[in-house]
């Protein structure tokens, strides 16, 4: 990719940033992550309150994309055939079966919006299993692929009646799960609530620039940011260290109060999610402007990207909102950061 390329790339995913930050305010930190997901073509969960932007801000970053989008609505007697076919009774009174949401944009589908994953099934949650791992379904007596897709989901982590955990494997799937907030900034929470353009959710994505991030050249872009940018050997042995202090604090002499570190973590920190967070701090990198991954990439992205793969013991789980950012924090204390 030549110089001019990447300066214009850079020039496409700024304005993207820039755009968002006008129409969800607040959100500066969970929008520059996303973008970093878009730049692996990773999927993306949001979670947090209801009412604090999160379709708001899933349906904005689509629209920037660009491509065909589909959405699905979580409910509890949604059946995984309701994401691939669509039944109904033509002009004639005869049953017809059409594609469902996946399948009714084609192959060339570019975002599938899941919102309130966690009211859907575990038998739903399944079938998003394969679209997510292989971007591809049976249907019809065929394989569909999906090659541009990325899966945008959000769950509310207020409502516990009628709603699903999503199984492991699935979380494992979602590049990052990250945390949406309202705004604590009084100026901000004034703007949303007497300023009328914030009132109207479809017009205001709607007036968003469409196909700002092309999602046909997305793919091409993500592979040459892993091609090229550099990661030193000094920078791997830390990546490495983080991740293995989160998979057995006790052995990185990791003390939290309250919490017996040798019983605190049961599973996570898996090589896919050492892969995930390499892949985040090289596409960090090169939106700030470097070719060489630093420290402060992987701790931008580490604990979006392995948090929700991260799986405390029963005695702990209930926990995991105060938990995960105390262990987090204690292990980049504990883990010497590479000098340059």
């Amino acid at each position: 990719m030549q110089a001019d390329e990447k300066t214009r790339w850079r020039e496409r995913f700024a304005d993207a940033e820039a755009a968002l930050n006008e129409i969800v305010l607040g959100q500066e930190v969970a929008i520059r992550l996303i973008l970093i997901t878009v730049l692996c073509r990773g999927h993306v969960l949001l979670a947090g309150d209801v009412g604090t932007g999160k379709t708001t801000l899933l349906r904005a970053v689509a629209h920037i994309i660009g491509g065909p989008f589909a959405r699905v609505e979580g409910t509890v007697d949604l059946l995984p055939s309701d994401l691939l076919y669509e039944a109904h009774i033509d002009e004639d009174g005869r049953p017809r079966i059409e594609p469902g949401p996946v399948l009714a944009r084609g192959e060339d589908l570019s975002v599938f919006f899941f919102n309130e994953i966690n009211r859907a099934r575990p038998q739903v949650h399944a079938l998003l299993l394969r679209l997510m791992a292989e971007r591809t379904v049976q249907a019809f007596r065929q394989t569909k692929t999906f090659p541009h897709l990325q899966v945008f989901a959000d769950r509310n982590q207020i409502e516990r009646d009628e709603t699903f955990e999503l199984p492991a494997a699935a979380r494992d799937r979602f590049m990052m799960e990250i945390s949406i907030t309202a705004p604590r900034s009084e100026k901000l929470g004034r703007a949303l609530a007497f300023q009328p353009r914030f009132h109207d959710t479809d017009r205001l994505v709607g007036g968003l620039p469409e196909g700002v991030l092309p999602y046909r050249e997305l793919n091409g872009l993500a592979e040459h940011i892993q091609d090229g940018i550099f990661a030193s050997e000094a920078l791997e042995r830390y990546a490495y260290r983080l991740c293995s202090a989160l998979r057995d604090p006790a052995g990185a002499d990791i003390v939290l109060d309250g919490v017996d570190s040798a019983h605190l973590v049961r599973g996570g920190a898996s090589p896919r999610g050492m892969q995930a967070l390499v892949r985040a701090a090289r596409a960090a990198a090169w939106l700030a402007g470097r070719d060489t991954v630093l420290p402060q990439d992987l701790r931008q992205v580490f604990a979006p990207v392995m948090a929700h793969r991260t799986f405390l013991t029963p005695a702990n789980e209930p926990r995991r909102e105060t938990l995960m950012p105390a262990l987090v924090r204690a292990i980049f204390d504990v883990t010497p950061v590479p000098q340059p």
